[in-house]
């Protein structure tokens, strides 16, 4: 079944200059690479340091990306604040610019009931009046959406689908059983090491943060699973976990960041500056994270 949204969509880093403004030439240059792979960016989502960013800088990056984007890309635009308000404002504007779907996550500042995270995605998806996503990452809000709360937004016009990050097997297996023939609405699984096996198993697409660095693995990758070859699906699960594990293992959440970044520097890709509070690594660290680097990509080259 051909849905609105679903394939490969990378949460894409946001690349900054030394003064820590928006990178417009290495924007420019990771959407072309997207394009190339046929992958779609989610522009400030977690991976893109979102949560750092004014509502000046977002727009910013949000009109870099829309202005590389290339036929065929779709824009998802995400939309993290403690503020409903600032949420909306974002939103609406976004979507004015033309991206093609916003993905909102809870405020993650105070725990909420189960009512209060219903009512927070009623009032999202009727305030921001164009196609949103709800996204359940309970890394970085410390609550879970439950799938009774994702059940009933799920029908209203506007909701078109749910990005998952939490490491729950149960959990996944149950929304994509759930939402495989729901023509208006996508499950994306956005826990990078269940990327073949959400596929395999029906979901409509994946949010793999290691995509920026290889995304040509990843077109394999979704590709495989669409023509039903597991055992290629597979093969290239286990090389993107492989470099998942250089900038993740042993990492918090914005030391992975910071190693992504450096990695993609190293490509040509960006420059490794972060977005305070991040931090930038360490020389040893660097080095650390680009000899695992060039080992690997040196191994891959040979098989």
């Amino acid at each position: 079944m051909k849905k609105k949204y679903e394939g490969v969509v990378v949460p894409m880093v946001t690349p900054l200059t030394a003064k820590g403004e928006i990178d417009q030439e290495a924007v420019a240059k990771i959407m072309q690479q997207f394009a190339q792979n046929s992958i779609s960016p989610l522009v400030l989502g977690t991976t893109g340091e979102s949560a750092s960013f004014s509502e000046k800088e977002s727009l910013e990056m949000i009109k870099a990306a829309l202005a590389s984007k290339s036929s065929g890309q779709q824009l998802y635009a995400g939309v993290v604040n403690n503020s409903v308000s600032e949420q909306i404002s974002k939103g609406r504007q976004y979507l004015d610019l033309g991206v093609d779907v916003v993905v909102a996550t809870l405020p993650a500042y105070y725990i909420l009931s189960t009512e209060q995270m219903k009512r927070h995605f009623e009032v999202l998806a009727e305030s921001l009046g164009g196609p949103m996503m709800m996204y359940n990452i309970k890394a970085t809000t410390q609550m879970s959406i439950p799938l009774s709360v994702v059940e009933e937004i799920s029908h209203h016009p506007n909701c078109w689908g749910l990005k998952d990050s939490e490491r729950d097997i149960g959990r996944m297996h149950a929304a994509i059983d759930q939402y495989r023939e729901r023509a208006d609405f996508s499950f994306f699984c956005g826990w990078g090491a269940q990327s073949a096996n959400s596929l395999r198993t029906g979901a409509d697409g994946i949010v793999p943060s290691t995509g920026n660095i290889v995304p040509e693995m990843y077109k394999s990758l979704y590709a495989a699973s669409q023509e039903g070859d597991d055992v290629s699906a597979l093969h290239y699960q286990e090389l993107t976990d492989e470099v998942a594990k250089i900038y993740q293992g042993g990492k918090s959440l914005g030391q992975s960041l910071a190693a992504l970044k450096v990695m993609m520097q190293e490509k040509g890709c960006c420059q490794a500056f972060m977005k305070p509070p991040l931090t930038n690594l360490s020389k040893s660290e660097e080095e650390e994270v680009l000899t695992d680097w060039k080992e690997f990509m040196n191994g891959a080259q040979k098989t």
